[in-house]
């Protein structure tokens, strides 16, 4: 028998003040989810963490442009949303299998390593035990220090409010509160809203030019095809498998491969390079000098950045001899390269390839140019308004971050802000934005917003008996212990 999921019952109340509120409900806040349940599941209902999340998506979703066929993981699945903090835990992967009837047939596998379709389902499995703390089809559109709240005290700047409206409402509708979408208010923010494409500069999106964050949705309303040819740009993982996946999906069209290097770099994913991506590298890094950090960045930037698994760069290297051996070269890979310009034109694009090496240059007139050209980490303090003044930041302006993954802010501020991957890696190492030490994590920030609720509450204690002493009537807190 499966063991049945363990359900906190704090998303079935509405309290005027959560413990928690978080932007964003990918796979790192939906760890921290998990956590806070299973911290929920072994105390009284006065003693569990009230959360709640704001998720723009109309459902879950993880990279759904990129769910390949056939395109696995790059990282162990022991590596979960739970089994590094809790190997009991009943929301592990091999818990999913179990649960779906799959564990002996993917033990005969003999792999680490699911596909990303399988891993995208097991998140999901996951998430459906939250759909009633997440508001999904909902954006948060900035954060404030909440004034006159009932029952809280104003000067204290301990409880946040979080304002929001309908996914993709236009600013006529960005300061009213539609049904659903009234404000939030917590004791802390959590910010775990993902990576954004990155373009080259100069370049937009349009009909025939995409990112590869859209690949599969793009190739999946094609009707036909004018030029018989697509283009892809980038020498990362991503480029690799959407090079691949245009070359399989479409038999009768070539492909090229723009990318600057001499050919794909393999990752780096041997045993001790691996040990970068360990809990105990997070605390490592986080305590090392500023020059270490930048020196270990540099030296296992190999393990994540711009690499393709070593299999898949075989896997293409051999289609591109069995092609010259037959004499129909579908697949090309333009080395030493660089796309100097991409229009639009009428059924497709023109992209100018340019030779890095002697100028030369060559326009290609194809159906889509594809960039992979990665994401970026979207500025946390574009949501946080007027309470950027309270955030402090280093000698290069970016903020400083607690070993919790806690904002360190100004004394005038007690709620706590967390920032959940991409933005902490200045702070945290190469893990922030990968799955690696997702469940550490979450349960690190579920001990951190434990020990904060416990600090409120001796601190409302405290000001309880200054009032008392001071023969006032003490405020009514309105705030859970």
């Amino acid at each position: 028998m499966s063991a049945p999921h363990t359900h906190s019952g704090s998303g079935d109340r509405s309290p005027a003040v959560r413990d928690l509120v978080g932007i964003g409900f990918g796979p790192a806040n939906l760890a921290l989810a998990i956590a806070v349940a299973e911290h929920n599941a072994r105390r009284s209902a006065d003693e569990a963490v009230l959360a709640a999340f704001v998720e723009r998506q109309e459902g879950f979703c993880w990279h759904p442009g990129m769910l390949l066929d056939g395109a696995t993981m790059q990282v162990s699945f022991l590596k979960d949303l739970v089994t590094l903090r809790n190997p009991a835990s009943p929301y592990s992967f091999l818990q999913y299998l179990q649960e779906h009837g799959r564990l002996p047939d993917f033990i005969n596998q003999k792999t680490f390593f699911p596909t990303r379709v399988e891993f995208h389902d097991y998140f999901r499995w996951c998430a459906e035990d939250f759909a009633a703390q997440v508001s999904y089809g909902t954006e948060a559109t900035r954060v404030s220090v909440a004034r006159g709240l009932p029952g809280t005290d104003p000067d204290s700047a301990d409880v946040l409010e979080v304002h929001r409206r309908p996914a993709g409402a236009g600013p006529d509708t960005a300061g009213t509160d539609t049904a659903g979408t009234a404000p939030l208010y917590a004791h802390n923010l959590v910010l775990g809203t993902g990576l954004l494409p990155r373009l080259p500069e100069g370049v937009t999106r349009g009909e025939h030019v995409w990112h590869t964050s859209e690949l599969l949705h793009r190739t999946r309303s094609l009707t036909g095809l004018t030029h018989r040819r697509f283009v892809v740009v980038g020498a990362g993982q991503s480029a690799a498998e959407a090079a691949e996946h245009l070359h399989r999906t479409f038999p009768g069209a070539e492909v090229c491969a723009v990318f600057a290097r001499y050919g794909y770099s393999p990752a780096d994913d041997s045993p001790f390079a691996n040990r970068i991506f360990d809990p105990a590298a997070v605390d490592d890094f986080y305590t090392a000098p500023d020059e270490v950090k930048d020196r270990l960045l540099g030296y296992h930037a190999n393990t994540n950045y711009s690499v393709v698994d070593g299999d898949l760069i075989t896997q293409l290297y051999r289609t591109v001899y069995q092609e010259k051996v037959s004499g129909t070269e579908r697949l090309r890979i333009l080395n030493t390269s660089e796309v100097a310009d991409v229009r639009e034109e009428a059924g497709g694009a023109r992209a100018t390839v340019r030779s890095l090496i002697d100028g030369t240059a060559a326009e290609l007139h194809c159906d889509a140019v594809v960039y992979a050209t990665g994401y970026r980490a979207p500025d946390p303090r574009d949501l946080l308004g007027d309470l950027v003044d309270e955030c402090l930041t280093d000698g290069q302006g970016r903020l400083r971050m607690g070993r919790d993954h806690r904002i360190v802010t100004t004394p005038r501020l007690r709620a706590g802000i967390y920032l959940q991957g991409a933005g902490t890696e200045h702070t945290h190492g190469l893990t922030s934005s990968l799955l690696s030490t997702l469940a550490v994590r979450s349960g690190e920030i579920c001990d951190s917003l434990l020990l904060s609720g416990a600090e409120r509450a001796v601190r409302t204690g405290r000001d309880r008996l200054a009032a008392a002493a001071a023969g006032a009537a003490p405020h009514p807190s309105g705030l859970r212990s």
